[in-house]
């Protein structure tokens, strides 16, 4: 006479049969769920927003270009702060793959609102003499008013950059500041320079009224140049020695995209960070799934007695509880992927970033769910499985 063989669960057994036990207790389920749906969120959305912001960064940097390089006066041997020569935009305007040249020269003057102000009350404005292919050079547009020309360069006459106008409180052209001991009128607000910040601060007259009205000396303090993209490692290495050929040594070049990039670069570093405070919420989660599964083996000996003396197997009350609790985390982790996208496109949307969410980060998301819940639901499964069944069966 042959053994009796226990019966077999197949994988929708397995399922149905895990679906069951969560079915009993709904409210447990809801609320340990949730730890996981909580991780699972903060880790989504995490990655979501940095992504979406760092794609953001990188279309800035497409829309401006990184073939913009400034030139700017470092130091000489004896640690004074060196000058560009005079001609050195000319010079610069020489090299082939050059397509345009500007400068700025630092003012020694200060701009108030008025001569009733203390003159060492500058609001961190600086004043500037610019040339008038600048706005060209940097691509910034004129946000209210007019640029300087070959007029208005002449005269006592000044644009304000963006974050100059708003600390000066303006808001239109047409007014008047006091600069270096007279009256400038205002004739135009530029947009933001995303490029050169230091523009947003500053003060900016004609290159010959600066001479003229503020003492200036001619020596530009910056000068700002964009060549070709595929020329700019060419142009970069010779521009210290066309600047200034008998010092090159005291010319800086920078490219103001780097900043940019290194600034994705942090945002990397920051976003680690967020990460592990994902992390450590989704092993709450997962602590919370294992002592949900320890409580329902507690309270279901008796139900686990019952399937032993009908049959079940060690294995297949192992495998029930360990569905149970995947099925459990599976769902939280659903829920989490759900809410993490919809966290990334509304921020997205708030800041006017492209929305992106990786899909390396869904999958990882849902691995880490599957992980989480086999290891929450691993002792509990064991400790089901070894259960005598009359041992359960008079459990009362």
């Amino acid at each position: 006479m042959s053994g009796l063989a226990p019966a077999r669960l197949s994988g929708r057994d397995v399922v149905r049969v895990g679906l069951g036990g969560l079915r009993a207790r709904p409210t447990r389920v809801v609320l340990s769920a949730l730890g996981i749906a909580i991780g699972i969120a903060t880790m989504v959305s995490v990655i979501g927003i940095s992504s979406s912001s760092k794609e953001e960064l990188l279309r800035r940097i497409d829309r401006l270009g990184t073939n913009l390089l400034t030139v700017s006066p470092g130091d000489t041997l004896f640690g004074e702060n060196a000058k560009l020569p005079e001609n050195a935009p000319g010079m610069v305007a020489r090299i082939g793959p050059v397509r345009s040249v500007a400068a700025t020269g630092t003012v020694d003057a200060s701009m108030r609102r008025t001569d009733r102000i203390a003159e060492e009350v500058t609001s961190g404005i600086a004043v500037q003499a610019a040339s008038g292919d600048l706005l060209g050079t940097l691509n910034v547009r004129v946000r209210k008013g007019t640029w300087l020309n070959a007029g208005t360069g002449r005269y006592p006459a000044v644009v304000l950059g963006s974050e100059a106008a708003r600390r000066m409180g303006f808001d239109r052209v047409g007014g008047q500041v006091w600069i270096g001991g007279r009256w400038f009128s205002v004739i135009g607000i530029l947009q933001p320079a995303e490029l050169a910040p230091e523009i947003d601060r500053s003060a900016l007259v004609g290159w010959d009224a600066a001479e003229q009205y503020l003492g200036f000396d001619r020596h530009p303090t910056t000068i700002y140049e964009r060549s070709a993209d595929a020329a700019v490692p060419e142009v970069r290495d010779v521009l210290a020695r066309t600047v200034n050929p008998e010092k090159p040594e005291e010319v800086e070049v920078s490219r103001p995209s780097d900043a940019l990039e290194a600034k994705a670069a942090a945002a990397g570093a920051f976003t680690n960070l967020l990460l592990g405070l994902g992390a450590v919420a989704l092993l709450v989660g997962g602590v919370g799934v294992a002592n949900t599964m320890v409580i329902s083996v507690l309270e279901r000996r008796r139900e686990i007695g019952l399937r032993r003396s009908l049959g079940a197997t060690r294995g297949q009350v192992r495998v029930q509880f360990l569905a149970e609790s995947l099925l459990l985390s599976a769902f939280g982790g659903l829920v989490g992927v759900l809410l993490g996208i919809v966290v990334t496109v509304g921020f997205a949307a708030y800041r006017g970033w492209p929305p992106v969410v990786p899909s390396w980060s869904l999958g990882g998301a849902l691995v880490a769910t599957l992980a989480i819940g086999t290891v929450a639901g691993l002792y509990p499964a064991m400790r089901a499985a070894r259960l005598a069944p009359t041992a359960a069966l008079a459990t009362v």
